[in-house]
């Protein structure tokens, strides 16, 4: 199987059968233009039909994992029904693709997660998360609700009531406070973010494909349970995309950005 047709997305394989998908656009921070968003989506059966792959291991080129919507992709959503349409069902893709996949996923998160990479980092098997990263779940500051993949996973990863504080509040957090509420598999030091998940995703090459695969199959049906939340909160975010809040806070979002890019 070849990965030749992706663009925004870069791959590099280890003997050991370890797929590194790289998350390629580190002039923008990784945000998810339409090009990111939708190759993300497609890339599972890819990824699930090349048996040479074992285990793959997201990392992020630059500065950041990913620093979350393309803010002109979200602009060109407004109003939009073709596009949120089209979005919603990438961004259903993305997450149901990874709880599908049959091979064990690891991503490694420095610099910053948000949006569609946050998704991304936290529905893999394992996250590696550098101590100093900042994690956000940043939708209701544009006035759209949690959709693509919150009110599916912070419940069972960090617990109710920690979910409705990022979440209704959308305070950010480092990979240290993610880590100490059960949001990440484990914090490191930035410097060895890469190492330790590649590390990891080395073990679950070697280990037992089935044994492996039929474990996080199971593990992953408590996800499925709330498959009804989840197409709930995402229906319900790209409803927003048509109310009276998004432009407004988009154009705030965007003025804050000009005075501080960082």
């Amino acid at each position: 199987m070849s990965f030749d047709d992706y663009t925004s997305l870069s791959f590099e394989r280890s003997p050991a059968g370890v797929l590194t998908v790289w998350l390629d656009r580190p002039e923008s921070r990784n945000a998810t233009d339409r090009v990111m968003h939708g190759e993300l989506a497609r890339l599972w059966a890819d990824i699930e039909s090349d048996d040479k792959v074992r285990a793959v291991l997201f990392a992020g080129r630059g500065e950041a994992f990913c620093a979350g919507g393309d803010l002109d992709l979200i602009e060109e959503q407004i109003a939009n029904f073709d596009l949120v349409v089209q979005m919603m069902d990438e961004a259903r893709a993305i997450v149901l693709g990874a709880l599908d996949c049959p091979k064990p996923t690891v991503a490694a998160v420095h610099g910053s997660a948000v949006g569609a990479g946050l998704a991304l980092a936290l529905v893999a098997d394992l996250s590696i998360v550098a101590e100093d990263a900042t994690l956000a779940e940043g939708h209701v500051r544009l006035g759209i609700a949690a959709g693509d993949h919150a009110v599916l996973l912070w419940p069972l990863l960090c617990g109710m009531a920690k979910a409705k504080y990022h979440l209704l509040t959308g305070t950010p957090l480092t990979g240290l406070e993610a880590e100490r509420i059960g949001l990440v598999s484990r914090s490191v030091p930035a410097e060895e973010v890469m190492a330790e998940a590649t590390a990891i995703a080395e073990k679950l090459a070697a280990g037992s494909d089935t044994a492996i695969r039929w474990t996080r199959q199971a593990l992953n049906q408590w996800y499925r349970v709330g498959l009804p939340a989840f197409e709930s909160s995402l229906a319900h975010e790209m409803l927003g995309f048509f109310g009276p809040d998004i432009r407004g806070r988009l154009d705030t979002l965007r003025a804050r950005l000009r005075d501080d890019p960082s």
